[in-house]
């Protein structure tokens, strides 16, 4: 069993979220320019395309990781996805800067509609690739990760997704020209070449079936192990034994002896589903909170704070680095304290700078400080509550329940804007913070009731409390 995290394996498998964070960089700040300059669309339709990943995302993501589960080939379960992906993402999306430049080759010439529902349809089935693989790249990681080495791990993938989007905007900034109408061709190609390039080296590097296989043995033999210490300390299995391993803390009752594994949440027992729910409630509740300051503080910060232009994006890039800076120590952090903990505590920490926030009737510099606090947090709440809930899945179930992660936070996503915009727009939009601080804390409130899923037992006066697999 690895007792040390392997950190140029998992760089490694980070390649794959790194493909995907380039793109959606470039996505979410591209696309709404070709729809508005090229096509003309409104801000309202400009809006309703821009949730259609999202909308798409709900669907997609819990169905392809759920594939990805059942599949088994040379290459792995998750391989396929990511490679076959990969390749249809990359030949639609090259499509669309081409379709823009026809577009503006026949401005004032024919009738466009057409052109725009070719666009318009090329753009539908790049956002099926990008579905296509994004859970099963994330589930790559778990799969060949010990659990009690999953936060870190999982802070490494956070960070190589965030070279990607900042990659993804240098390239933004070199290769896009002045005007309304530039050719983003050469962008398209930089992104389209940074995927393909990740991707092919993830596959050359990482032998998945091997990895999988190896982390399945060697988890199971720590099982074994606990169980045979118990019964010689002359405890009975039923009812004590904490399970490690994919399920988490797991306790066997009713005098059946519980196995670490479960299949989906039919078989999860009682306790280890409820907690499920509470996770994903609370997953829900942060990424509303979250995202609703996201997306309306250029509004806010104009309306509020009398900033100009775009200033504003100080405080989000102050928020963005901290963050990066961050990943990696947490991690580190939370194999020491738990999951739970520093999740509750970065829960805490987003509130407090929330509730901050609303004192500030104008800006002042101080308020990078407090941005730069909620990176932190948010990096402590990413980094570990992904692998919260693989814990308390199957070993054959992750990518079902990393497609369902994210069936909730996409959710989020698409509620917040409607919801917190409906606020600002109808009473004031001095409701951003307070709506964020209560999201913030109800998050908190639903996570205390979460008791499984993290890397050390739950009860610490049982006599295996000093047998955890540390990773030191």
């Amino acid at each position: 069993m690895e007792t040390k995290l392997n950190y140029k394996r998992t760089f490694l498998i980070g390649l794959a979220f790194l493909s995907i964070c380039s793109f959606w960089q470039m996505y979410d700040n591209i696309i709404p320019l070709i729809l508005q300059n090229t096509y003309h669309l409104g801000e309202t339709m400009t809006g309703a395309v821009m949730a259609l990943d999202n909308v798409l995302a709900i669907f997609l993501l819990p169905v392809f990781g759920t594939l990805s589960d059942k599949v088994h080939t040379k290459l792995g379960r998750r391989m396929p996805f990511i490679v076959s992906g990969t390749i249809l993402a990359v030949i639609f999306m090259m499509l669309l800067p081409m379709i823009d430049n026809a577009e503006k080759a026949r401005w004032g010439t024919v009738e466009s509609f057409s052109n725009q529902v070719i666009f318009l349809a090329v753009l539908f089935f790049t956002l099926v690739s990008m579905g296509l693989y994004r859970s099963p790249a994330v589930a790559l990681m778990p799969d060949v990760t010990p659990n009690h080495l999953r936060s870190r791990a999982n802070a490494v993938i956070n960070l190589m997704g965030a070279v990607g989007g900042v990659y993804a905007l240098i390239m933004i900034k070199v290769l896009v020209g002045k005007g309304e109408t530039p050719d983003y061709l050469p962008l398209f190609a930089s992104i389209a070449a940074v995927m393909a390039i990740a991707v092919g080296i993830l596959v050359m590097t990482i032998r998945e079936n091997k990895l999988r296989e190896e982390v399945e043995k060697a988890e199971a033999a720590i099982a074994e192990t606990i169980e045979e210490k118990a019964m010689a300390e002359g405890v009975e299995a039923v009812g004590e034994i904490e399970a490690v391993g994919d399920t988490g803390a797991v306790k066997a009752s009713d005098g059946k002896k519980q196995t670490g594994k479960t299949e989906g949440t039919k078989g999860m027992p009682k306790e280890v589903k409820r907690s499920m729910y509470f996770m994903l409630a609370s997953i829900f509740l942060w990424f509303t909170a979250y995202n609703a300051v996201t997306t309306a503080f250029s509004r806010y910060t104009k309306v509020v704070w009398k900033m100009e232009g775009g200033s504003f994006a100080n405080c989000l890039m102050v928020a963005t680095v901290a963050a990066i800076l961050s990943y990696i120590p947490i991690g580190n952090i939370s194999a020491k304290i738990g999951r739970k903990k520093t999740i509750m505590g970065g829960v805490l920490l987003m509130a407090a700078c929330y509730g901050g926030a609303l004192f500030a009737r104008e800006y002042h510099p101080i308020i990078n400080v407090a941005f730069a606090l909620i990176g932190v947090a948010w990096a402590a709440i990413n980094v570990n509550s992904y692998p919260m809930i693989v814990a308390m899945s199957s070993g054959s179930d992750v990518g079902k329940f990393t497609g369902t992660y994210y069936t909730f936070s996409m959710a989020a996503q698409i509620l917040t804007p409607v919801l917190s915009g409906f606020l600002l727009e109808n009473v004031s939009y001095n409701t951003l913070f307070p709506y964020a601080l209560f999201f913030s804390l109800m998050a908190f409130l639903t996570m205390t009731q979460v008791r499984h899923g993290d890397v050390k037992p739950q009860k610490k006066e049982s006599i295996l409390e000093n047998f955890d697999v540390d990773d030191k």
